[in-house]
């Protein structure tokens, strides 16, 4: 279960520094191709907000990061713990909000690595 807690972690904090890059630094570029039910008028004007967006996705991706380096299990797990459920929230959050499938990309991943820890 440590491994696989481990994976998960990791593979959520690589998708949000991909949030962070996709929304900071192509959101102009990449956007429109993306999400193409958004009028391709409103990326430019959205960009610092995107942008905003992004920043956050990177303090997720690098509080899930640091609970690598703890060496006291019980804070690194305590650390993860709370950046994960951070991203449940934010995927809840984002599905009822704004569309149904970051409910499977955010925050069934983030409940997935909580359970996982869990049973450690």
């Amino acid at each position: 279960m440590e491994i696989l807690s481990k994976i998960i972690i990791g593979l959520i904090a690589f998708i949000h520094i991909y949030i962070l890059w996709f929304e900071m630094f192509a959101w102009t570029s990449r956007g429109p191709k993306v999400f193409r039910s958004f009028p391709k008028d409103l990326f430019e004007p959205t960009k610092a907000m995107a942008a905003n967006q992004g920043l956050y996705n990177g303090f997720l991706a690098a509080g899930l990061i640091w609970s690598f380096f703890i060496g006291d299990p019980e804070w690194q797990n305590n650390v993860a713990l709370f950046f994960l459920t951070c991203v449940t929230i934010a995927g809840i959050y984002g599905t009822l909000t704004a569309d149904k499938k970051i409910f499977f990309v955010q925050a069934l991943p983030a409940i997935l690595g909580i359970i996982l820890i869990q049973l450690k």
